[in-house]
């Protein structure tokens, strides 16, 4: 089964969390410092939040979770015979998990991701872009922020999401 992603910006973490699990009447699949995920069956949807004061409110990224790594790559082939440019990170670790995933920028900018998690993970990730601040300010490729190469699919050169 494949779900909808949304991950957002949030000031407090903690106080999303109360109110995500109010909301959607279900605790967070995955809770770590500076992160939430909610696995939520109806409406299927997998909720991300980053803590990342000041830019609460915010959408981070958007993606699509699939089954497989097959899946992935099928739509790795999928979104390049379509001539969208993607930038792919195969088994990275992202957001407490290790991943496979293609990322396509839309034509606003929005960064979308199509992953599957392969197996928990002890740590975040490195370099993660997403979040403002000391723990995110150095270079790296992280939710889809590094530009892919024009005409090229490439690898990701760090790991996170």
């Amino acid at each position: 089964m494949s779900r909808a992603q949304l991950a957002l910006n949030v000031d407090d973490l903690q106080q999303a969390v109360t109110f995500y699990s109010k909301l959607f009447g279900t605790e967070p699949a995955k809770l770590e410092p500076g992160y939430a995920n909610f696995a939520i069956a109806e409406p299927p949807l997998k909720l991300v939040l980053f803590e990342n004061p000041g830019k609460g409110g915010t959408i981070n990224h958007l993606g699509v979770e699939v089954e497989s790594s097959e899946k992935v790559h099928a739509e790795i082939a999928r979104l390049t015979d379509e001539g969208l440019f993607t930038d792919e990170e195969i088994g990275t670790t992202c957001c407490f998990a290790t991943q496979d995933k293609v990322w396509v920028t839309g034509p606003a900018g929005e960064k979308w991701e199509v992953y599957a998690v392969l197996a928990d993970s002890e740590t975040f990730g490195s370099t993660p872009q997403h979040l403002e601040g000391p723990q995110g300010s150095e270079g790296g490729v992280c939710c889809g922020t590094a530009a892919p190469t024009e005409g090229k699919a490439q690898a990701a050169e760090t790991t996170c999401c």
